[in-house]
């Protein structure tokens, strides 16, 4: 841990933009840690903030209470920490049997200038979004979002937030969609395509990467609408096309899946087809999920399951959680993470699955499997068994044994 310490020690000054601590092993610890330089009274002090669940948790440290801080943190549960500083940035990885791999590159003239730029210390400083306020951006000028100055709708400012927010979502999963060369993404119900817009102009436009995304609608007008923008835009990389989730075969390899609001059992045909491809990463924000709380019976919870709304609100849950095991049961790393605030939709909770390196692509719900993962199983059986249930995303996978 030496190195890492000599790495920390160059690394923590007033040219500091941020370091970020990620790829936990324990989700309910700390989901990740981001690190900045801040002038606190005065005195330049480093804030760290924890993501915990929905909430965020910040503290101030000196420097050598920072560095034993971050050198703790990634004995103990982080495998990855990104710095990005002035003049250089480093990457730091941990392997499962602890080996520590540093690798150091060093920024051009303009990169160190922008990151000049871009440093602030003061202790409340302004929330900074992926797509900048007053930055014109054309997809969210067009469908209403922004003026053409590039300032903010009011009535759509948490619509605003709300793309940003998904795309905070994508930037954590960048290393891995970087180390493919050419990234195929499939939106299951782009619908009219925020978010789809948004992500291509992320990867494709801020971040340089070779993409293709393909969106699926049903409604033809919808996605008529879409192509005419993306011709209008030169968008060459994104695709829109009138189709079904179950029955979409159009491509043999993705490697993320994207499915915003799909109703019900469309949720479970979209994240069993990416599972068939070996998808590298899964987002899925589901929708009126109705299925459960049509079969869902036990003696036990009647006096809860006897009120309606709670019997929606319990079902709804319980088929997220047992959709975020099966997840887990074929070989990735999964969380259940709050997309935007309650105020804005009651539907505000998004899946996010990680292929886990070691995990294989699944042929068999039963392929590889180990002793941890026969004891998920054997769980989410006695589950149907007591709640009397039998979600579509169970019978899809274990249909692939057939």
């Amino acid at each position: 841990m030496e190195n890492l310490r000599n790495a920390l020690e160059e690394s923590i000054n007033e040219q500091l933009y941020q370091g970020i601590l990620s790829n936990p092993r324990n989700k309910e610890l700390a989901s990740k840690i981001k690190v900045r330089p801040i002038m606190h009274k005065g005195i330049l002090v480093y804030q760290a903030s924890s993501f915990v669940g929905t909430k965020v948790i910040h503290r101030n440290y000196e420097k050598s209470e920072l560095i034993a801080y971050i050198m703790e943190n990634m004995q103990e549960n982080f495998k990855q920490l990104e710095i990005e500083h002035v003049k250089f940035k480093i990457t730091v990885l941990v392997s499962k049997k602890g080996k520590l791999t540093i690798k150091k590159k060093m920024n051009v003239e303009a990169d160190q200038e922008s990151f000049e730029q871009k440093i602030d210390l003061s202790h409340n400083r302004v929330k900074k979004y992926i797509l900048e306020e007053g930055k014109p951006v054309p997809f969210l000028i067009d469908l209403g979002v922004q003026t053409k100055d590039g300032k903010t709708v009011n009535a759509r400012y948490d619509k605003f937030k709300q793309i940003n927010r998904f795309l905070e979502f994508i930037e954590d999963v960048l290393p891995t969609l970087k180390k493919k060369e050419q990234i195929t993404i499939l939106d299951f119900g782009c619908g009219k395509s925020y978010l789809t817009f948004a992500m291509y102009y992320y990867l494709k436009v801020l971040q340089h990467m070779d993409i293709r995304i393909i969106g699926l609608d049903l409604k033809e007008d919808v996605i008529d609408t879409c192509n005419a923008l993306r011709d209008k835009y030169g968008y060459e990389g994104l695709n829109f096309l009138k189709g079904d989730i179950g029955e979409y075969n159009g491509v043999n390899q993705v490697d993320m899946v994207v499915t915003l609001h799909a109703c019900d059992t469309a949720t479970d045909y979209a994240l069993e087809k990416a599972i068939r491809w070996n998808a590298s990463v899964i987002l899925s924000v589901p929708c009126c999920q109705h299925e459960v709380n049509r079969q869902i019976t036990c003696d036990a919870l009647e006096p809860v399951l006897k009120y309606g709304l709670i019997k929606e609100r319990m079902a709804a849950l319980i088929t997220d959680a047992y959709r975020g095991n099966i997840l887990e049961e074929c070989g990735y790393d999964t969380q259940l993470l709050e997309f935007i605030d309650m105020e804005h939709t009651p539907k505000n909770i998004l899946i996010r699955a990680v292929k886990k390196p070691t995990g294989q692509k699944i042929a068999s719900v039963n392929a590889g499997k180990t002793e941890k993962d026969q004891k998920l199983q054997d769980s989410l059986q006695e589950l149907e068994k007591m709640l009397h249930m039998q979600p579509t995303l169970g019978k899809l996978i274990q249909a692939l044994d057939e």
